[in-house]
């Protein structure tokens, strides 16, 4: 376990992420998850409020998912991780589809990262390592996977972005 406090502690240095010491004893891997819940939830809201609304059906690729639906993925993800780390029953889906428009897809994103917060707001490590049924691993490796599969979103995010000449809410600007 103090490795990988070690290691998210210091991921946490390399990103320019607050360091500080846990909200309470115990809670190291906890408090990782919600600090990297909160930076992630506002990259990820930045680019959908980024991405223009008539850019919304963009893929890249017939293969790729349209950049409305990563959104609607980012929802359905974070509803599902949450409510399996934080043993809650999963709540019902907002009914927010593809076709919503910006608008509607952008709260949603909004909403299910609240949900999230509100969720892994009550959460210490006395949990981590019993397991999550719907995904048979422990609490931990699912808490580790939301924030895994959020920075996996924020990438595709990017790059959708990019493809269409904007800069993602990372990004610096060159001088």
């Amino acid at each position: 376990m103090t490795r990988l406090v070690t290691i998210l502690l210091l991921a946490g240095m390399a990103f320019g992420q607050e360091t500080t010491a846990p909200k309470a004893p115990g809670t190291p891997v906890s408090d990782a998850t919600r600090r990297w819940l909160q930076r992630e939830a506002t990259n990820l809201i930045a680019a959908a409020e980024r991405m223009p609304a008539e850019k919304y059906g963009f893929q890249p690729t017939p293969q790729q998912m349209t950049f409305a639906h990563l959104m609607t993925h980012i929802v359905e993800s974070n509803r599902y991780m949450c409510s399996g780390i934080a043993g809650e029953p999963l709540p019902k889906a907002s009914g927010v589809t593809d076709s919503d428009g910006k608008d509607k897809l952008v709260a949603d994103v909004k909403a299910s990262f609240e949900y999230c917060r509100g969720l892994l707001a009550k959460l210490d490590d006395s949990r981590l390592s019993e397991e999550v049924p719907a995904f048979k691993h422990t609490r931990a490796d699912v808490m580790i996977f939301l924030i895994a599969d959020h920075a996996d979103h924020y990438a595709t995010a990017a790059i959708y972005l990019r493809l269409n000449g904007l800069l993602p809410p990372t990004a610096k600007p060159s001088s």
